[in-house]
């Protein structure tokens, strides 16, 4: 019985390219692998001949003799000793090194032939990841934390409760990631999979949070803004004192230099930004009324409002 031609057999021309015949037979030996169609002979027989085909046309020297002299240019038996007909143990572990490995993921080549190795590179089963969303303070994102989580998982077929401390590095996000590996799901044939703790923020009362500077805006009364005054704030690690000079205005913003959130993976930390707020009473007494009176009589113009008016005239002038 006369051979099939080499070309056919990997549905190739003469002039494809060597990723092309790569590519092709990948794709025909994924289609008649023993290990998928098992006790069909025919698909074997055409495993073996697409495979043969390769290691010729896969090999320059080879295909450079077969183009010139057909089958006889490699002597009937590309796989060489004499053996004609059909592909030897050596071969087809040297066919699985060179493409196997990438469709399998692996690369070693043991003995055996291809059906032995096809059923050494099935990949183990793994269980699933888990996902576990953790609620914590703005001080303890700070500070860093140990925590108890409480979640089910699945161990081979039954459901087991579980109970882990988690530990939280200061300077953790809002969605930040922690993962425990091999703490998910376990299958009762494979390895585990893994447990990611979702890091959830607390709202503060009183704080913001921009990447690792904290945010605290401060509202000061008009008189204390005019005056100028010392204000007591809370930082994440206790208590600070800012002083609040006399003519201060809203929007005016104080740093606290590393009184914010450790930043992780480095050195160092955020600051603290105080952001001032100038607060003006809905109300006043009569007696507040005539002071403001008394003072509006001088009608001193603040450094805002003359900015304001000058900028103003500016507009004004370019539209006469």
């Amino acid at each position: 019985m006369s051979k099939k031609d080499f070309y056919q057999l990997l549905q190739l021309s003469k002039n494809a390219s060597p990723e092309e015949i790569k590519k092709s037979y990948r794709k025909l030996a994924m289609q008649f692998h023993p290990d998928k169609n098992q006790g069909n002979k025919k698909a074997e027989e055409k495993f073996k001949e697409i495979s043969e085909a390769y290691e010729v046309l896969s090999d320059e020297k080879k295909r450079q003799n077969y183009d010139q002299f057909g089958h006889a240019g490699v002597n009937g038996n590309p796989f060489g000793g004499g053996r004609g007909g059909g592909a030897g143990a050596d071969h087809f572990q040297y066919i699985f090194g060179d493409v196997f490995g990438d469709i399998f993921g692996q690369t070693g080549r043991g003995p055996g032939g291809a059906r032995g190795r096809a059923s050494g590179m099935r990949r183990e089963t793994r269980g699933s990841d888990l996902r576990y969303t953790l609620n914590i303070t703005f001080e303890e994102a700070a500070l860093g934390c140990e925590k108890m989580v409480n979640f089910a998982r699945q161990i081979g077929s039954r459901e087991e409760a579980a109970k882990l401390s988690v530990t939280v590095p200061a300077g953790v996000k809002e969605g930040q990631r922690l993962k425990l590996a091999g703490e998910g799901d376990r299958p009762a044939q494979g390895t585990a999979g893994d447990l990611f703790v979702i890091i959830e923020l607390q709202d503060h009362l009183l704080f913001k949070r921009e990447e690792f500077d904290v945010i605290l805006d401060l509202p000061v009364s008009y008189t204390d803004a005019i005056l100028g005054t010392h204000v007591e704030i809370p930082t994440l690690f206790g208590k600070a004192e800012i002083k609040v000079p006399a003519g201060t205005h809203s929007g005016q913003v104080f740093r606290l230099k590393s009184k914010g959130f450790p930043k992780l993976g480095s050195t160092g930390s955020g600051d603290m930004l105080v952001r001032l707020t100038v607060d003006t009473p809905l109300k006043v007494n009569s007696r507040q009324k005539e002071i403001l009176e008394e003072l509006h009589r001088y009608n001193e113009e603040t450094p805002l409002v003359k900015s304001y008016n000058e900028r103003l005239q500016n507009v004004l002038r370019t539209r006469k």
